[in-house]
């Protein structure tokens, strides 16, 4: 069985929109926030799209200076992104989120692509790109969801300690809930896409294992430095009670 992947056409993927307009609609009836609904699907479309040409360009380069450099645009953006909920309290965290979620990820992402699956060379981009993709994406919502749960218990006069304990579950549920899920409630987006393109589905396992793995270490990681150095250097300003 040779690995291929059906084309969809344009016209049939506009299909897909349907229920992303019901969305749209049940928030605008309800008097929620549909323009930022709006906004983040119109951002996707564009990102998308511009990203599938940088992804060929990338895949044909051959220039480990080009592909660190991705990586580094990938590691500043995902760190901003992950302070939203904090609002003007971003920048003076922005450096704690950036050497937190590097901390985190980096070093599995070393570990996955340098020794689990030996890439050579080290730079390739079919396997790089993506794998940091996925591990910083994780790693910033894990952050992102600690960050606002810290701030909310030290805004209700928690100690640090339970502030932290509480950031951090609240951070690996998602993670937690994804380890029990998959195989059983959940077939992952690696996983699918391999099985589709024709991978045997015993060897798309062991990515998706590694990926799970990748995928919860960095998050974990990731967020237990963020909060004790926001801890450590009193970063992080209580949110008043109201």
């Amino acid at each position: 069985m040779g690995p291929s992947v059906e084309s969809i056409p344009l016209a049939r993927l506009l299909l897909i929109f349907i229920p992303v307009l019901v969305v749209v609609l049940i928030q605008w009836r309800w008097s929620l926030s549909a323009g930022t609904t709006i906004y983040a699907v119109i951002r996707m479309l564009s990102q998308l799209l511009v990203i599938g040409y940088v992804l060929v360009f990338l895949f044909r380069s051959d220039s480990p200076l080009v592909v660190s450099a991705v990586l580094l645009i990938m590691v500043t953006v995902a760190s901003w992104i992950a302070l939203r909920p904090l609002g003007d309290q971003r920048p003076r965290l922005y450096w704690v989120s950036v050497a937190a979620i590097t901390v985190g990820s980096l070093p599995i992402l070393i570990l996955a692509t340098q020794v689990v699956i030996n890439i050579n060379p080290w730079y390739e981009p079919r396997y790089l790109i993506p794998l940091a993709g996925m591990i910083l994406a994780n790693t910033m919502n894990s952050v992102s969801i600690a960050a606002e749960r810290y701030h909310a218990e030290l805004g209700t006069g928690h100690e640090f300690v339970q502030a932290r304990q509480h950031a951090f579950q609240a951070a690996m549920n998602p993670l937690i809930n994804s380890l029990l899920a998959v195989g059983l409630v959940s077939l992952p987006g690696m996983m699918t896409g391999q099985v589709l393109s024709g991978v045997s589905p015993l060897i798309a396992a062991r990515y998706q294992i590694l990926v799970m793995c990748m995928l919860f270490g960095a998050s974990g990681i990731g967020t237990a430095f963020f909060l004790y150095w926001v801890q450590r250097f009193a970063l992080l300003l209580p949110r008043p009670v109201d």
